[in-house]
């Protein structure tokens, strides 16, 4: 069994920004050599998730929208009360989502479906530098 990590730093602009991370981590799982295993995909701080979609742009629109309507910001948050730092929204967002995401590699590569992309979504209410953890677990 291996276990081969990688970190990747990415640049958010906040505010619900979703950025296509398939590349990246594609790449890497490509390069460590596995032929079967995981890779696991983790983002590093708690007002950002990882997940998979269909990365266009209704999709990324639909995807706001959907957070906006089930953690709206702008509304009262004990976490904005207690630290007064106004993205209470977003960490409920990022732990709606969660931090990670764990595909299967099968015969060198990451099982992905034609229109699946492996997407970071931001939360945060500013620009924000991101780390995200790729660590590839297999023979």
């Amino acid at each position: 069994m291996t276990a081969v990590s990688h970190e990747i730093t990415v640049q958010t602009r906040g505010d619900g920004d979703v950025l296509d991370l398939t590349a990246q981590v594609t790449g890497f799982v490509d390069s460590t050599g596995v032929g079967s295993g995981i890779v696991v995909v983790a983002v590093v701080g708690s007002t950002a998730g990882v997940t998979t979609i269909e990365y266009e742009p209704g999709l990324v629109a639909d995807l706001r929208k959907a957070f906006d309507r089930v953690a709206p910001s702008g509304v009262a948050y004990e976490h904005d009360s207690r630290w007064g730092d106004g993205n209470g929204h977003a960490h409920v967002r990022a732990s709606m989502l969660g931090p990670s995401l764990t595909l299967p590699v099968v015969q060198g590569k990451v099982e992905l479906g034609t229109w699946q992309q492996v997407v970071l979504v931001d939360f945060d209410t500013r620009p924000r530098t991101r780390r995200v953890v790729i660590q590839v677990l297999g023979e």
